[in-house]
């Protein structure tokens, strides 16, 4: 067994003991990534020197007491769409091939506090458009389990370099589902926080009221662990939340007495795999041997979730990336007219799928369709927000598949963008809502991950944390591992 493949407290204690080093984890890191990249891709560019650097400095700590975070020395993988100073963030796009920020994301300086290590910035689909991570300028990521297909997006690199074993954590960023359905097709733990949970600052905006960074982990309490060094009001970031941050493995109790559960008949509809919805099943029975009840609710606007989703991100995409204009930076493709340079820079360097979003949500903003559908669109995600309000009244989580199916072959659907949108049908309606949700494992379907949705209620990440440790802990699906 690698020393990567342990919980984030037993690390601690080694470190603490001076029976392992931050280098030797660095070391196992970098030779993992060596041995297993080429064939996923989930890393597009490393960041070797500066990390074996911070790692013989932290060595000298070792033993001193003064070791107080449980990330102290741990290897993690920065989706590339989060600032890193002085370390390219591309956003996996050519128009910023060779970009480097002047400044960190707030979530970077939060992890430099507790001294864990930036591996290297990892793959993903260009800015964060995509559930197949086939978009990127950098190739396809590959999925862990089966690389001949995805591992899901936007979010795929982070998601593969945890299942892959290459790093012990890594962040993603969640718009409508970018870090469940990636946790979900390759076997890990994804957490979307609550809107406002985590700082924004220095994240390059997709859709800026959706947009949530969060960890993707190999266990629940390794995950908690992470959310609980990023969270925390952010003065950089005028959505950040002025609430406390609990101590969220205080909720690992692995009891659920008490606890009552919805699961939206939505959820279970002909669109999701039998087998997803057996094995979903069947860890509900796990739940409610843990102490929990669960009965069928119905959340109704469900069904207008993609339509509403896809109008409300486009359009605010297309507002967000009018700044890569080839003027300010990034690259450009030169020409004696100021539009042409616009237009000739955009054309040759944004991709396809980039191109598409932007081009609906102008079109859904422009005059005479505003109000037909950028306006109606935010009225039917306040109905769907209120389909969750009413059901926190009476239950304290919802839970159901995280997607309908299985990890899907690349390219299968990458030419079908309606049927690739639908891969989200039942992570979008959390987004829209600004709820918090985890994906974690909970069976297979012909040898590739199935994922179990737990919802929660704003700024309850704690009760998510709490349903899923249980299960988790019920359970050993979280240990198994891909054969790379």
């Amino acid at each position: 067994m690698s020393i990567l493949d342990q919980r984030f407290a037993q690390i601690h204690e080694q470190l603490h003991k001076k029976e392992l080093s931050v280098s030797d984890l660095v070391d196992a890191s970098y030779k993992r990534i060596h041995e297993v990249d080429g064939t996923i891709n989930a890393f597009i560019h490393l960041n070797e020197e500066g990390a074996r650097s911070q790692a013989k400095k932290m060595d000298d700590h070792l033993g001193k007491n003064d070791i107080t975070s449980v990330l102290f020395g741990l290897p993690a993988g920065i989706k590339d769409n989060i600032s890193t100073k002085g370390l390219r963030t591309t956003c996996a796009s050519k128009i910023l091939d060779r970009f480097e920020p002047l400044y960190n994301a707030t979530v970077m300086n939060k992890l430099e506090t507790e001294q864990s290590i930036n591996i290297g910035k990892v793959n993903m689909d260009e800015f964060a458009m995509g559930s197949s991570n086939e978009n990127s300028a950098y190739g396809v990521v590959r999925n862990p389990w089966d690389p001949d297909r995805v591992p899901g997006g936007s979010s795929g690199g982070s998601a593969a370099t945890v299942a892959a074993g290459e790093v012990m954590f890594s962040l993603g960023t969640d718009t409508g589902g970018s870090i469940r359905e990636p946790a979900a097709f390759c076997g890990c733990v994804g957490l979307k926080p609550t809107y406002g949970r985590v700082s924004r600052f220095g994240l390059v905006a997709f859709a800026s009221s959706l947009d949530q960074i969060g960890p993707l982990t190999r266990t629940v309490e390794d995950n908690a662990h992470v959310l609980q060094a990023i969270s925390g009001h952010d003065p950089m970031d005028s959505t950040s939340a002025g609430v406390d941050v609990p101590t969220f493995v205080d909720a690992l109790t692995g009891d659920l007495r008490g606890k009552k559960i919805a699961v939206p008949q939505e959820y279970f509809n002909e669109g999701v795999d039998i087998e997803v919805r057996n094995s979903v099943r069947e860890a509900l029975a796990v739940l409610e041997k843990q102490g929990a009840t669960w009965e069928e609710v119905s959340l109704p606007h469900t069904k207008y979730a993609i339509a509403t989703y896809y109008l409300l991100a486009s359009s605010e995409a297309s507002a967000n990336l009018s700044r890569f204009d080839g003027i300010r930076y990034g690259e450009r493709v030169e020409d004696e007219r100021l539009i042409e340079t616009y237009m000739k820079t955009r054309s040759k360097y944004f991709g396809n799928e980039v191109k598409r979003r932007v081009m609906l949500g102008t079109f859904a903003l422009s005059s005479g369709y505003y109000d037909a559908l950028y306006k109606k669109a935010q009225k039917v995600r306040t109905l769907i927000k209120q389909d969750f309000d009413e059901i926190f009244l009476k239950y304290d989580a919802v839970v159901g598949p995280t997607t309908p199916t299985t990890a899907f072959k690349i390219g299968d659907k990458i030419d079908d963008p309606l049927t690739m949108y639908m891969t989200d049908i039942l992570t979008v309606p959390v987004s829209l809502a600004g709820l918090p949700a985890i994906s974690v494992p909970c069976g297979f379907s012909e040898g590739m991950p199935v994922g179990l949705q737990v919802i929660g209620n704003h700024f309850d990440e704690k009760t998510v944390y709490q349903v899923a440790h249980a299960f988790e802990q019920a359970t050993d699906y979280h240990k198994q591992k891909p054969e790379l």
